[in-house]
């Protein structure tokens, strides 16, 4: 009988320490940081932890990191599906010597950014960078001071990129690069940016790429930068790049204000910026065109007080033809 009590007792004991430890290692769909965290605690709201690297490997699949009060997270890599939602406080990330957040997602991913100041210090690389594929959106944030790109899209399958409400500054490499290499449709729409002070404000760059990519840019300004303010490049007619500007500012670029970039072998339509609504002006350049690229225009635009303000544009065409004015 001893004996039996004495396995009994072991067997209560395993099945005890197996509902104890369950819970500790399950990830759960909502998880917390704070300055004041530790990372070594579950992330609860009650036991917050430290750092977004800290919080991530806690976090489930499609689940979210929430910032419980003000402070600097640290730089982080996302490899699933996951929201960070910093808005309603400070949610800081100085990503000195490092890049900020990469993301190395799968296919059928979607990440969003949320509320974040990303701040590279003077050395740090890329704001965001993208490797992965999948759905990435970035809202309501502040990229900075970054030695490379603000936000650098370099996906390795179709992939769609949404920047809304965002601020990106001071970005040595530029402030939006979206390039790939291969057979990858890349969809990208921006809204109610403001891209400033860095080498370039967006350059769309299919060069390596087979497949079409397309990008919206609307409400939106593009100041002081030391390059092109807003460029699509393409060498071939097969992987085009088309760019539809809409409502927005180009201004004060010591490069061209809009510029399509299309190969002369490429042959027409390889690279086409649509403009519509925009004021363009005071850029060394105004509005231009390389090889076969070509920009369109709605006959809305203001192109005035530039340098040059650059070629005639040809007007968008119609139904049937007829060119819209």
């Amino acid at each position: 009988m001893n004996v039996l009590r004495f396995f009994l007792s072991i067997a209560v004991l395993l099945l005890a320490s197996v509902f104890l430890i369950a819970p500790a290692s399950a990830q759960a769909t909502r998880t917390w940081v704070s300055g004041v965290g530790n990372d070594a605690d579950p992330c609860s709201r009650t036991a917050p932890c430290k750092t977004f690297a800290g919080a991530i490997s806690k976090t489930a699949t499609a689940g979210e990191i929430n910032c419980l009060d003000p402070g600097g997270f640290g730089a982080v890599t996302i490899t699933k599906s996951i929201t960070i939602d910093c808005r309603t406080t400070e949610g800081g990330v100085l990503s000195a010597l490092v890049n900020g957040i990469i993301i190395n997602t799968p296919v059928g991913s979607v990440v969003h950014l949320r509320g974040l100041d990303i701040d590279g210090a003077g050395t740090g690389l890329d704001g965001v960078r993208m490797t992965g594929q999948g759905q990435l959106h970035i809202e309501d944030c502040n990229i900075e001071r970054v030695t490379s790109n603000g936000v650098e899209f370099l996906p390795n399958g179709a992939s769609e990129l949404y920047i809304i409400n965002t601020r990106i500054a001071e970005a040595a490499g530029g402030a939006i690069l979206i390039k790939t290499t291969g057979a990858i449709g890349i969809n990208a729409i921006l809204s109610r940016v403001e891209l400033t002070n860095s080498a370039n404000g967006i350059l769309v760059d299919g060069t390596g790429n087979t497949s079409a990519m397309n990008m919206a840019l609307t409400d939106s300004l593009v100041s002081g930068n030391t390059g092109n303010g807003v460029a699509v490049k393409s060498v071939a007619a097969a992987s085009s790049v088309r760019a539809t500007i809409v409502n927005t500012t180009i201004s004060s670029n010591a490069g061209v204000g809009v510029n399509a970039n299309g190969a002369a072998a490429s042959g027409a339509g390889s690279a086409i910026a649509f403009l519509g609504a925009s004021t363009v002006f005071g850029n060394v350049t105004g509005v231009s065109n390389t090889g076969s690229g070509a920009v369109q225009s709605f006959k809305n635009n203001m192109i005035s007080g530039n340098v040059a303000d650059g070629t005639p544009i040809t007007a968008f065409p119609g139904p049937g033809g007829t060119p819209l004015q």
